[in-house]
């Protein structure tokens, strides 16, 4: 009878202690897989935190041109485009063949004389286009994208009064991207106007 008793109360204890250790062993493991869940939100936080834009800054040449009637007419385009308005394109292009005569040109080397010209060409190629495709959007940010190329190199080694943003589009022309140039950080994309507004990034400042 002894025996029997002592065989009860030791199972009984074995099970007490086994119902303990197996509570622990329960809140341990909770408490790991809180942590672990807690890591992963606190990773997840991080993850969409904005990470600091790297932007080159160029310094441009100096010289006696005064593009400022030129370089607004361009912007005017790009805002045109940004709001799906080709009628307006097509009046701020006009306006970028008005202002290309009127650059001074008599203080440039012979060096410069040679390099504007070619962009003068190739900006009134680009502008002729876009003065004659109203109804034609899709054309006319074509040669926007070309244009804007022109205007990127005549502003580095022509010179500029104000700060000048090269904002780069990643997914125009079957995602071999575009860029455009403003005045201002803010993004209102030229190439696909209402649809994607904001999808661009500063890639450089022009000073």
């Amino acid at each position: 009878m002894k025996i029997l008793v002592f065989s009860l109360l030791a199972i009984g204890t074995l099970a007490l202690t086994s119902c303990k250790e197996n509570k622990e062993q329960k809140s341990t493991t909770e408490t790991s897989m809180q942590h672990d869940m807690s890591m992963m939100s606190d990773n997840s936080t991080m993850g969409d935190m904005p990470m600091d834009e790297k932007v080159t800054v160029i310094d441009a040449k100096k010289t006696s041109a005064n593009l400022t009637e030129l370089y607004s007419h361009y912007t005017h385009l790009t805002f045109a485009l940004s709001g799906d308005d080709d009628k307006e394109a097509v009046n701020t292009a006009k306006g970028i063949l008005e202002a290309l005569p009127k650059i001074n040109k008599n203080g440039f080397s012979a060096e410069q004389k040679k390099e504007y010209a070619e962009l003068e060409s190739s900006i009134k190629e680009h502008a002729q286009h876009i003065a004659d495709n109203a109804g034609n959007i899709d054309h006319q940010r074509e040669h926007l994208d070309l244009m804007s190329e022109d205007f990127y190199d005549l502003l580095k080694d022509f010179g500029t009064s104000k700060t000048v943003y090269k904002i780069f589009c990643p997914m125009y022309n079957d995602n071999k991207g575009a860029f455009w140039l403003s005045d201002s950080r803010e993004i209102k994309n030229p190439y696909y106007g209402k649809k994607m507004a904001s999808c661009g990034e500063v890639q450089e400042e022009i000073k």
